[in-house]
């Protein structure tokens, strides 16, 4: 258990703030490049670090600035012509 929360705590701190960082475009276009849906892009896909859908990156439930977690501050949602 020690370990665990250890490792955790390292890879928290290792990851990079997403604060002011684009974190594609939330839409439910699967075929978008940018699109959260997109199950095989930057910003969709469960692996990438960028994704909301990482529960281990931009997506984790434990990081004070993902939208996962419940109690933190969450992401700022800009809104574009594109709609």
């Amino acid at each position: 258990m020690k370990t665990t929360v250890i490792f955790l705590a390292a890879m928290l701190m290792a990851t990079p703030a997403v604060a002011d960082t684009y974190l594609g475009k939330l839409s439910d276009n699967p075929y978008r490049s940018d699109s959260t849906a997109n199950a095989y892009g930057q910003y969709g896909s469960e692996y990438s670090p960028d994704s909301i859908n990482n529960p281990y990156g931009a997506g984790s439930e434990f990081r004070s600035d993902s939208p996962n977690n419940p109690y933190g501050e969450g992401w700022s949602i800009y809104s574009d012509d594109d709609g």
